[in-house]
């Protein structure tokens, strides 16, 4: 694979300063879960006692109403560290 094919894997902190630029009137449900990722660097790291892929799991349970082409990369990109692929 050649090396620009591999994709930078992006904290959650930078990941929730962009839902934050582009989601100006976040749902209230979601809200909790964005605050506590723009304390997280990775899906490794816990926010008090709960796991960052808790709060992911929870922040895209709540992330409906956000839509568009970032809130699609975004959320595409949130699942796939989820899911392990990052």
């Amino acid at each position: 694979m050649p090396e620009n094919d591999v994709q930078e894997v992006r904290s959650l902190s930078v990941i929730a300063d962009e839902i934050t630029r582009d989601w100006k009137k976040p749902y209230f449900g979601a809200v909790p879960y964005l605050d506590a990722m723009h304390t997280l660097n990775r899906m490794g790291d816990s926010y008090w006692a709960d796991s960052a892929e808790s709060i992911v799991r929870y922040f895209l349970a709540n992330a409906g109403t956000w839509r568009g082409e970032t809130a699609r990369r975004v959320k595409a990109e949130l699942n796939a560290m989820v899911k392990g692929a990052y």
